[in-house]
């Protein structure tokens, strides 16, 4: 089993509101069909939800009547890309079923209070791909919060403890500063405990940027579990790292804390 998560910086044109990346979700989806592994896939909102999430201030719980427009609009928006994704799964003989956090996630606070796996653990028996993403839910103290991919990943990857975890982001890994600076450098192996803090990223948004996925990553990493970050730009890297080939990018070493 490995877990997944397609990035929405990837799959998505951040610049542009509503915007798939259709042929990379095609090519990606198609690396998944060929590599033939028993896969539980998560992908990011981007610029399907992060716009309207931030615009209506979905973060900050329901305060006001007019956030529930930003809320309808969010959910809605999410699950047309979701769509894309799982019309590109099936193109490339991955059947799969699409299962949405607002159906197994409950928030307290903003934090996780209850995450149940029954669907995902029906779907895996059956041989189907589960697909989830991040979205907003519903919270019972604030209403609703969002609950992005990444926290989706680390819970995932704590019940299920898949050999690896895979994250697909549109740089080559994790530098030891920002990627765009000239004298960065990429860190291909790492212990977790040694990874450099991150307190933003090219863009952003409501889940947390590059802090937040470093935060999760170590987690992971600290449940003894080997986690892969690749860019999703690059052809066949994601399937090289599916079949256990190896590939530019950073591979955070897990071992148990």
């Amino acid at each position: 089993m490995i877990v997944v998560k397609l990035g929405g910086s990837v799959i998505t044109d951040k610049s542009a509101e509503n915007k798939a990346r259709k042929k990379v979700i095609k090519r990606l989806t198609r690396e998944i069909g060929l590599a033939k592994k028993d896969l539980i896939l998560v992908h990011g909102a981007g610029s399907f939800g992060h716009t309207y999430a931030s615009k209506y201030n979905l973060s900050e719980g329901f305060m006001k009547r007019e956030q529930l427009r930003g809320f309808h609009i969010t959910h809605s928006s999410v699950r047309e890309l979701n769509k894309i994704v799982m019309e590109y799964l099936y193109i490339n003989n991955v059947f799969s079923v699409s299962i949405p956090p607002i159906s197994f996630v409950k928030m307290h606070g903003g934090d996780l209070k209850y995450m149940d796996f029954g669907t995902f653990e029906d779907a895996i028996h059956l041989g189907l791909m589960p697909v989830t993403f991040g979205d907003v839910v519903f919270d019972d103290e604030k209403g609703f919060a969002i609950c992005s991919g990444d926290l989706l990943v680390l819970y995932l990857s704590r019940y299920f403890q898949p050999e690896r975890v895979i994250f697909v982001i549109d740089e080559d890994g994790i530098f030891d500063k920002d990627p765009k600076s000239s004298d960065a450098h990429l860190i291909e192996e790492i212990d977790a405990r040694n990874l450099p803090s991150a307190e933003g990223s090219r863009y952003t948004d409501v889940t947390g940027g590059m802090g937040g996925k470093i935060k999760v990553i170590k987690s992971i990493a600290g449940e003894g579990i080997d986690v892969f970050i690749i860019n999703g730009n690059k052809r066949d890297r994601l399937y090289r790292c599916l079949i256990g080939k190896k590939v530019k990018g950073t591979h955070v070493v897990g071992e148990k804390t």
